[in-house]
């Protein structure tokens, strides 16, 4: 059963619709009603586009690396979103901590805010 802070795998497309490549991608959250809709962010192993106070790096030293599933250090890169069927994503292959995916939604709040 798919929850909040999974990190799943699923073709995230490029900004210009065209077909992505597989990759790991967090489920932020289910949206509200009856479909099986989630709110998703990409994860990327390229850190260089992480942006500060903004993007979550998930480094190999960090204690809920392991669940993560991810094989490198990665960016949860909180500006690249999408909305997705539950259906195309491709199986869980771990889990963030529960304190850090309160602060990647705080840090996708504060922005939605300003």
């Amino acid at each position: 059963m798919k929850s909040a802070g999974d990190i799943v795998l699923f073709r995230f497309p490029q900004t210009d619709l065209a077909e992505g490549k597989l990759r790991p991608a967090l489920l932020l959250g289910k949206l509200p009603g009856e479909y099986d809709d989630w709110l998703i962010c990409m994860i990327s192993s390229q850190t260089r586009q992480y942006l500060p106070d903004f993007d979550e790096i998930v480094q190999e030293s960090d204690p809920d690396f392991t669940q993560s599933g991810l094989k490198l250090e990665s960016a949860i890169r909180v500006g690249r979103l999408a909305v997705i069927e539950g259906e195309l994503l491709l199986g869980e292959v771990g889990k963030i901590s529960n304190e850090r995916l309160k602060r990647i939604k705080k840090h996708l709040s504060d922005w939605l805010s300003q």
